[in-house]
């Protein structure tokens, strides 16, 4: 399977083939609007209205399979994203990224870029803290570990990049404007 071979579902029960970003720079997201990185939304909006015109889209996912931090109805996530953050991107349905549930998109980009590790800093050390108790074996599985994990697609529809939610927003916007 290839990143161009899978769709995602819109919220209005649509699909959205990813074939129709082929040769762009895609950013893909699992989102919250209750959580305490949700204002990764200002940066992500930021990086798409400084890149957008130059082939670069973000796929934004909201998922509630986190602490519950997105109770919402796709329509309540979309108008709280809107007015909070002005966001223009895309936002698919609300869909799981992990489990048995999991939408393809996210089975797929777990298996071709598997957890590397939260990096280092005050979040990334609450982030492990917080994980250990949860899954003692976080550390070894590629799942999704929290809202706000980014993926980067080149391209040529390869994944390139994953970045956790502790990571830094200008070395991943950095990470964008590179392949652009």
């Amino acid at each position: 399977m290839k990143f161009y071979d899978i769709s995602v579902t819109a919220p209005d029960g649509s699909e959205v083939q990813m074939k129709d970003y082929e040769g762009k720079v895609v950013l893909v997201v699992n989102t919250a609007t209750g959580c305490g990185f949700t204002p990764h939304y200002k940066n992500l909006e930021a990086m798409y209205e400084s890149f957008h015109e130059k082939g670069f889209e973000i796929i934004d996912v909201p998922c509630n399979q986190f602490a519950g931090q997105t109770p919402g109805t796709d329509d309540e996530i979309h108008e709280f994203c809107q007015l909070k953050y002005h966001t223009q991107f895309p936002q698919m349905k609300k869909s799981d990224v992990n489990g048995e549930n999991a939408i393809e998109l996210f089975k797929f980009l777990k298996s071709e870029k598997g957890f590397e590790g939260f990096g280092k800093g005050a979040k990334a050390l609450a982030m492990s803290a917080m994980l250990k108790k949860i899954d003692k074996d976080y550390k070894d599985n590629p799942e999704i570990k929290w809202n706000f994990t980014k993926f980067v697609i080149n391209r040529e529809g390869e994944v390139v990049a994953r970045f956790e939610p502790t990571a830094d927003m200008k070395e991943v916007s950095k990470f964008v404007e590179e392949l652009l």
